[in-house]
């Protein structure tokens, strides 16, 4: 008979609440003053820890701004795959799945451009880094499959469209020239530009 999962142990879950601390007092202090005029200190002192205590659970700030916005993006990405599933034309679901992600992006520009950074440039063997890629993965999967329900998109060439997809709005939301541009710009920049590569 298989056995009942144990339930976690005190210390377990006294790491998860320090963690979960660190994160809410991380996202309130990033949100409110953006990541490059945020110290850890302030962070560590907003989450009721010392310093030393932090870096036990995050190397850096940019893995503090991953771990906040990891768990953002993975919500965003689940809005836009329902919207997307209630879309029937193929550019309005692609639009559809690339709109939340725009907004979450652009809620705090410098925040939302540090991430895309750390996320490219960032060691893809650390948790969050990886995190983050998986997370860019799902939208190229999520992209792929609603290109797949055009009838002349197969499905290699699905996955390749959708990776030049995710290619495009990264680079359209990371772009210093598109710094003071709306979501809703972004959006339509990334519409235009989708709509010229699905075959007609």
């Amino acid at each position: 008979m298989p056995r009942a999962p144990q339930p976690a142990g005190r210390r377990e879950r006294n790491k998860q609440l320090k963690l979960d601390r660190i994160t809410a007092a991380a996202r309130e202090l990033f949100a409110e003053h953006g990541v490059d005029e945020v110290t850890t200190q302030q962070i560590a002192e907003a989450a009721d820890i010392g310093t030393g205590t932090l870096f036990l659970y995050v190397k850096n700030k940019g893995e503090l701004l991953l771990l906040v916005q990891n768990a953002l993006y993975a919500e965003v990405l689940e809005r836009g795959r329902a919207d997307a599933e209630k879309t029937p034309d193929v550019l309005e679901a692609v639009t559809a799945i690339v709109r939340p992600v725009v907004e979450c992006n652009r809620t705090q520009v410098d925040n939302g451009r540090v991430y895309l950074r750390e996320m490219v440039f960032g060691d893809p063997t650390e948790p969050r880094h990886h995190e983050a890629l998986t997370i860019a993965g799902q939208t190229e999967e999520a992209i792929a499959a609603v290109l797949r329900r055009g009838e002349r998109i197969g499905t290699d060439h699905a996955a390749t469209l959708a990776r030049v997809v995710s290619a495009v709005m990264f680079l359209t939301m990371a772009a210093s020239v598109n710094a003071a541009a709306s979501a809703e710009e972004i959006v339509r920049d990334i519409r235009g530009q989708v709509a010229a590569l699905l075959p007609r």
